[in-house]
């Protein structure tokens, strides 16, 4: 069964577009525990919302993951893991903070619970909302 997770990245480092150009990403530099086991859960196969953050702040794009949790090479001290994604597609439209905020069926999304979480996990009922409110 498909797992579903938020990651998050500031578009001037690395846009959903930046995705789509490479075909895929090594998703490393994750130093936070909670996001952390996010990261080790992840199968090949699950899928990811790509949200913006800093600018934009909105849900813009769908990640599929292609290489499970392996060690992440930027992590000197070992500790932590990365995974590799590859792109789905980009919404239709994008789903801003302020909109999944206002949603009474996104009131207990990770995301918003703790924002500061680069990875999140995504509830399906709130996968499926989400789609829907980008018009998919």
């Amino acid at each position: 069964m498909t797992a579903y997770f938020l990651v998050k990245s500031e578009p001037t480092k690395y846009a959903y577009a930046d995705l789509e150009r490479d075909g895929k990403t090594v998703w490393d530099g994750v130093r936070n525990n909670a996001a952390a086991l996010q990261l080790k859960a992840m199968k090949v196969g699950d899928q990811a919302l790509y949200y913006h953050s800093q600018e934009g702040l909105a849900v813009v794009g769908i990640a599929q993951v292609v290489k499970e949790a392996f060690p992440d090479a930027s992590d000197p001290a070992g500790r932590f893991v990365a995974v590799e994604l590859a792109p789905v597609r980009a919404l239709k439209r994008p789903v801003t903070l302020q909109e999944m905020k206002a949603n009474p069926a996104l009131a207990k999304l990770e995301m918003i619970r703790q924002g500061r979480l680069s990875v999140s996990p995504v509830r399906p009922e709130e996968w499926a909302e989400i789609l829907r409110m980008a018009g998919e």
